[in-house]
């Protein structure tokens, strides 16, 4: 088959780009179409064949008020003479048009054959299920009235065009049942679920023991301070953290084993704050692990407290060390999947989410994790301290996700794939 990808943006390293890359080794051959690409924000597709249009003129910061002219743009690009047409999307990208579709509606088409099946995430949340979030705090700062006052005079219209441009994929595949369920809601299309590939295999629980196999969430908060400057993260199970990153903050003799931990890109709507300010409210030490445009204002909110400790990205091997010796990973953020929680979870660390959104497919309460039922500083303070009453076994919660790796993924995808163009 004459294969193309298609993707919203590629800026960034995120669950997106990581379906994209899965999808780019399964057609390695297949060009890949968005509106912005750039290699210094994400390097992984440097001997792929990226195709951009007049998109790509504007400054990646500026991606988030450029909506309606990435609509603009797929839906003008003309990709009808392919075979088949994969679109990983979130947004604007879905809207591409196959041969089939336009050979159905009397349109010129080099492929009368040819689909268009979406890998959609989850409808674009700027316009529907994240409506009220977005118009609260669009994140512009001091420009912040001016978008409200705007997006709220336009957001019809591009619901409207958002609607229309989900109806132009033959087939829809997204990541969770509560992305299924928002498909339908706001779409009126019917999706299959495949959940996107977990590097499952890097951060699995190993055969080397830990301090205790048998994980009690519940033996007290190590309060006392936590000493500046060291080179290398100590663990109690005799491993440490690589020396070759230049951490801005790190510990001497850091107790992992007592300490929560949270991995995510930085942004307002994961809701972090929820994590800091419930450690703070709690009194347990938490490990923020990550970069983006709220770094400051969350380094702000520790207010240079001994309880929260802030490290930058990390490589694969020295993250899943920190996990596999956490005491939990909190995960307050309301995702459509999330894929950094099902890694800590590979790693045989327990999760404690907010009870909506994808998390629902992987974590079962008081199995593998806990459950909160509120947004909400209280609400994760309140489930921190149930979850320090639970006993979880290490091996058991890494089990509980053993079916989210990359081969399921690749499998998945092809049957769905091969059951659709033969």
């Amino acid at each position: 088959m004459k294969v193309a990808l298609v993707c919203d943006w590629l800026t960034n390293v995120g669950g997106a780009e990581k379906v994209l890359l899965e999808l780019h080794k399964l057609y390695p051959e297949a060009p890949i179409y968005t509106s912005k690409y750039d290699p210094k924000g994400i390097d992984w597709f440097k001997k792929a064949d990226v195709r951009t249009g007049w998109l790509q003129i504007f400054p990646s910061k500026m991606r988030r008020v450029l909506g309606p002219l990435r609509q603009m743009y797929f839906s003008r690009l003309n990709l009808s003479e392919y075979d088949l047409i994969i679109s990983v999307t979130g947004a604007e990208a879905k809207a591409v048009k196959s041969g089939k579709w336009l050979h159905e509606k009397g349109k010129k088409s080099l492929n009368p054959k040819g689909i268009h099946i979406s890998y959609c995430h989850v409808p674009t949340q700027y316009y529907w299920q994240m409506y009220d979030s977005y118009i609260k705090n669009p994140g512009f700062g001091i420009l912040n009235p001016f978008v409200r006052f705007f997006f709220r005079l336009f957001v019809r219209p591009l619901r409207t065009a958002d609607f229309r441009a989900a109806q132009r994929p033959e087939y829809f595949v997204t990541i969770s049942e509560y992305a299924k369920d928002a498909i339908k809601r706001y779409y009126g299309r019917e999706a299959k679920v495949i959940h996107p590939p977990v590097e499952i295999e890097d951060f699995i629980l190993g055969n080397k023991p830990m301090k205790s196999q048998e994980m009690q969430a519940g033996k007290g908060s190590n309060n006392s301070g936590i000493s500046q400057g060291s080179k290398i993260v100590k663990l109690d199970n005799d491993s440490e953290i690589s020396q070759d990153n230049n951490y801005p903050q790190l510990v001497e003799n850091f107790n992992i084993t007592r300490t929560y931990i949270t991995t995510s890109r930085q942004v307002n709507w994961k809701r972090i704050d929820l994590a800091v300010k419930a450690c703070l409210m709690t009194q347990r030490h938490l490990l923020v692990v990550g970069e983006g445009p709220e770094h400051k204002k969350l380094v702000k909110m520790a207010a240079g407290s001994n309880l929260v400790q802030f490290l930058p990205l990390q490589k694969k091997k020295d993250l899943a060390i920190l996990l596999k010796g956490a005491r939990g990973y909190l995960f307050p953020s309301l995702e459509p999947f999330g894929i950094a929680p099902v890694e800590a979870l590979a790693a045989g660390c327990p999760v404690i989410a907010y009870g909506q959104g994808g998390a629902l497919d992987y974590i079962r309460d008081g199995k593998n994790g806990i459950l909160f039922p509120e947004q909400s500083t209280k609400s994760l303070a309140e489930a921190i301290l149930r979850f320090e009453k639970r006993k979880f076994n290490a091996k058991k919660v890494s089990e509980s996700v053993r079916g989210y790796s990359v081969a399921r993924f690749d499998k998945e995808v092809r049957d769905f794939i091969n059951g659709k163009t033969k």
